[in-house]
């Protein structure tokens, strides 16, 4: 069964599900990721590309090494635009990775939770960050990224979800997202689609 017959069987995805379909694939240098990610937070898509042109800038257009970016002085990282707070936590980034010894290899035999429970010990990586990383470099398909805002917002739409909490909100998002097993990553992707170019205003 495609991951779209499955997630057919809620009536309210149907609509979502005619025009694209997706494939997840694993990427490699998964801390060069999880920086890119760190990178975006709070930006729009537009100026994180910007940024990010300017980190790969930094080491000749190439993806830097971790050994490279802890080699890399705090004012050249604070020049393509990185608040300190945001230089830090790229450092300590590639800092766990060394540390560690992590490899994608590693990464991608690992559970969902264990790979959350492993890089969230990283000062300034939340586990948003992670289920992104899951999502775009790990090509997880059963994860629910509850906590993100696009998400909230397509299915508050698309559901006609009342609540007075955050709580409230998110227990009735897990609740929805149970019957998606094992597409949950497709469905957010079809919802964030959704979200961006077809939900009624």
């Amino acid at each position: 069964m495609s991951y779209q017959e499955h997630l057919r069987k809620d009536k309210y995805l149907i609509a979502l599900l005619i025009e694209d379909s997706y494939q997840l694939k694993r990427r490699k240098n998964t801390p060069i990721r999880l920086i890119a990610s760190i990178i975006s937070q709070q930006l729009s898509t537009k100026v994180a590309k910007i940024i990010f042109d300017r980190f790969l800038a930094l080491y000749e257009n190439k993806e830097p090494t971790c050994t490279q970016v802890l080699a890399t002085d705090f004012d050249s990282l604070r020049g393509i635009g990185l608040s300190n707070s945001k230089v830090n936590y790229v450092k300590n980034v590639a800092e766990f990775f060394l540390d560690h010894k992590i490899t994608d290899q590693q990464l991608y035999k690992m559970q969902p939770e264990e790979v959350i429970d492993l890089l969230t010990q990283i000062k300034g990586v939340g586990r948003w960050t992670v289920e992104m990383l899951l999502m775009f470099s790990l090509g997880h398909e059963n994860v629910f990224a509850v906590d993100d805002l696009g998400i909230q917002q397509a299915m508050i739409k698309l559901y006609q979800l009342k609540y007075t909490t955050k709580k409230e909100l998110q227990a009735k998002m897990i609740a929805k997202s149970k019957a998606w097993t094992p597409y949950k990553t497709y469905a957010c992707l079809h919802l964030w689609k959704w979200k961006d170019t077809k939900a009624p205003v």
